[in-house]
């Protein structure tokens, strides 16, 4: 009852905002930022890194505050407010961005990138990425940075050595189709659904499992109901900083790279908190939880999949340019390998 009293006050908050000009309080302009991960998640402390970054340099003018644990709702909720300009900056998953830009889809793709080297190479070309980022224009929002979210492996109540072991299973996935039929082509049966309610549909047995990062073991209990956790690192998927558009053109140029450059510290900040955090959930979820960590033949599943590339290239041909960007540092990689 007290979390919803405060999802009311703080959406009534949001509400009055509501003019397209933000809410001032004491001659300072409000920047609200929505986000669905605790206050220890990495993310949040790249936020919080954004934050003192912007007010230390304009302070006087702005003030920055943080709400996490999806206080203003769902990241679909979240987004449309930054859309309206309610809010100012989500924190959303590219699945979420999809509806809005089917260049979003690509990060679905199981098994995109051949690495994590890879992975990080390409979403830090941030001149390349910055023409994905924009491809959200017509829909009033931006990407202005990126957050790693880590590999994204199964985890169930029952041990996943090979791809037939999924056979049968009801796995949670994103809502997104390219994610839905990855599964499938596991042999399991995809269930979309939000993330918030995982928990208690493996608890009751509405679901089998799910798939994600190490993380959600820990900062969301899951290692409680799932004790099995394999690494076949389907897929590496950035979430994404999303900024109201008209909030963007309103500043400043100076203002701007401010941002600019706020959004750039929160990335590093988060990436390096990333690897400490994965590091101490594998290690929780191993002694508090009885969480078994399981390494697998990753080529098997790989190539299970595999036809999905070109599947997806036929339907979406919006992706076919970041789709050869990716491949071309594919192969930098092993040449450098």
């Amino acid at each position: 009852m007290m979390k919803k009293l405060t999802v009311c006050v703080l959406a009534a908050a949001v509400g009055i905002s509501m003019t397209g000009c933000g809410a001032i309080t004491s001659g300072k302009r409000i920047i609200r930022i929505s986000h669905g991960q605790s206050e220890t998640h990495p993310e949040h402390i790249g936020l919080l890194a954004f934050k003192e970054y912007v007010e230390k340099r304009l302070g006087d003018k702005y003030e920055v505050q943080i709400f996490p644990n999806e206080i203003l709702g769902s990241s679909q909720k979240a987004i449309e407010l930054t859309q309206t300009g309610a809010i100012d900056f989500v924190v959303a998953g590219t699945a979420n961005l999809e509806t809005f830009a089917s260049v979003y889809e690509i990060f679905s793709m199981p098994y995109l990138f051949d690495s994590e080297e890879v992975y990080k190479s390409v979403m830090q070309d941030t001149e390349y990425m910055e023409q994905v980022y924009a491809s959200t224009d017509e829909a009033g929002f931006r990407v202005v940075t990126w957050y790693n979210a880590g590999t994204r492996n199964f985890y169930s109540k029952t041990p996943i050595h090979i791809p037939d072991d999924l056979k049968g299973k009801k796995i949670r996935v994103q809502p997104s189709p390219a994610s839905v039929s990855m599964v499938n082509a596991f042999g399991a049966a995809a269930a979309p659904m939000g993330f918030g309610e995982v928990y208690t549909a493996i608890q009751q047995g509405v679901i089998d499992g799910a798939e994600n990062n190490e993380l959600a073991l820990t900062n969301n209990k899951h290692g409680e109901v799932a004790k099995y956790y394999a690494y076949n690192k389907h897929q590496m998927v950035p979430d994404m900083l999303v900024a109201n558009l008209k909030f963007l053109n309103s500043l400043s140029p100076d203002e701007y790279g401010i941002f600019e450059e706020a959004a750039a510290l929160s990335t590093q900040v988060e990436l390096e908190e990333w690897d400490k955090s994965i590091q101490e959930a594998k290690n929780i979820a191993v002694k508090d939880m009885g969480v078994e960590f399981i390494d697998v033949d990753v080529e098997v599943f790989k190539q299970r999949v595999l036809p999905l590339h070109e599947k997806m290239l036929k339907e979406n041909p919006k992706i076919a340019d970041l789709y050869r960007h990716i491949q071309e540092a594919n192969e930098k990689g092993k040449g450098e390998q």
